[in-house]
């Protein structure tokens, strides 16, 4: 039996959790939520990256669905709103392929009936306005994680990728952390800079994730995890999902995508924008300036090394797709893990430390996350603490 065989036998057996994938917004910037425009019923390969036919094909058996609106947005809260909505409106309308879920229970009730467990994530703290009562809102309304910033900066918190304002986490930022542990909520840790990463970790009693990042030993982007963090999740109990986007894995392209990025901002584009006409540009850039290519072996060596510094019980996988223009060679769409899942057990991993990289590791850290809010809820109640009470 050939590695690929063999990983497809192992994923019917053990399904990928992702832990990151941006198709609710692909559908608002390519049909606003027209679903019969994009029916994901069908092979969907010229405009996105994921559909049930392709989700079955790569052995997805849960998906941190991402509920991300732009930073930039006037009304981030309404849209985010908008975003949980087409989330259900997928859920309803695919009902035989995807099933809701809220707890680690609900994901292994998914598996054992064939459905694709279908949780949320909204990606940004903006998403909650500064407002702990949205935040209670959101999770009421099925959101299992935040990331606690995108791009930019939030009021208290830092970006990995915007210069520092509050140093890492502002009380009210902690408070966050505190209230999100209170009702179960993951932290998300993706997005944000080293500082809030080591702050949050400070601060949070419950497991952590990263829904999509990589190594910053292995390809030395801020986006990244430092190795002093991932040193941390054993005691945390939280767990680091590895991402395939090219400029995150692949030093190279690291490089390659400031000058696109640039090129896009050049042509009247938010440098994230993958609309049709966004993606002309890109291309018409690609074409003069070749990218690197990153593959299957480029994602298995930051998981090689995460595993070394981590564990292998704190890994897990988060692809971003249709959150990116470009993916890596043997994993163009969400057809293929198996080829990732091949190339491991080449270099030797086993199937039970696959196992616990494609599912265990993330059922059972929402599940730790749920049994420490009931223990935190013993002890106190809802916070109603404002971003001017904590921080002037």
């Amino acid at each position: 039996m050939s590695s690929l065989e063999r990983a497809r036998e192992l994923l019917r057996e053990f399904p990928v959790v992702d832990g990151h994938n941006d198709l609710p917004w692909a559908l608002r910037e390519q049909v606003r939520y027209d679903l019969d425009a994009r029916d994901i019923a069908t092979a969907q390969n010229t405009h996105l990256h994921t559909d049930i036919p392709r989700l079955r094909e790569g052995g997805v058996g849960a998906q941190y669905w991402s509920v991300y609106v732009r930073p930039d947005l006037p009304d981030a809260v309404p849209a985010t709103l908008e975003q949980i909505d087409c989330v259900r409106q997928l859920i309803a309308r695919y009902e035989d392929d995807l099933r809701p879920a809220l707890t680690a229970a609900d994901m292994e009730a998914g598996r054992r009936e064939g459905r694709i467990a279908s949780l949320m994530g909204a990606e940004g703290g903006h998403s909650i306005a500064n407002s702990l009562g949205t935040l209670r809102g959101l999770y009421a309304l099925g959101v299992r994680y935040m990331t606690l910033t995108h791009n930019d900066n939030v009021a208290w918190a830092d970006s990995a990728t915007d210069e520092p304002r509050v140093g890492g986490l502002s009380e009210f930022g902690r408070e966050v952390v505190r209230e999100m542990n209170r009702l179960g909520m993951l932290v998300d840790l993706s997005h944000v800079a080293a500082t809030t990463m080591r702050h949050a970790l400070d601060t949070s009693v419950a497991p952590v994730i990263f829904s999509h990042s990589s190594s910053r030993a292995v390809c030395d982007h801020p986006r990244n995890i430092p190795d002093d963090v991932l040193e941390r999740l054993p005691v945390n109990g939280g767990m680091a999902m590895v991402t395939f986007v090219p400029k995150f894995v692949l030093q190279a392209a690291v490089d390659w995508t400031a000058a696109a990025d640039d090129n896009m901002r050049a042509h009247g584009f938010h440098h994230l924008a993958t609309t049709p006409e966004a993606m002309k540009v890109h291309r018409s850039f690609e074409e003069t300036n070749p990218r690197p290519v990153a593959t299957a072996a480029t994602v298995a060596d930051h998981l090689d090394h995460m595993r070394e510094v981590a564990g292998i019980d704190h890994l897990g996988i988060g692809g971003d797709y249709d959150g990116t223009a470009f993916t890596p060679d043997g994993l163009s769409d969400v057809s293929g893990y198996p080829n990732l899942i091949a190339e491991l057990l080449d270099r030797g991993w086993s199937k039970g430390d696959l196992a616990k990289l494609t599912w265990g590791n993330a059922v059972r850290v929402l599940g730790a996350a749920e049994d420490v809010a009931r223990e935190v809820r013993e002890g106190r109640g809802p916070s109603n603490a404002t971003l001017e009470q904590l921080d002037g």
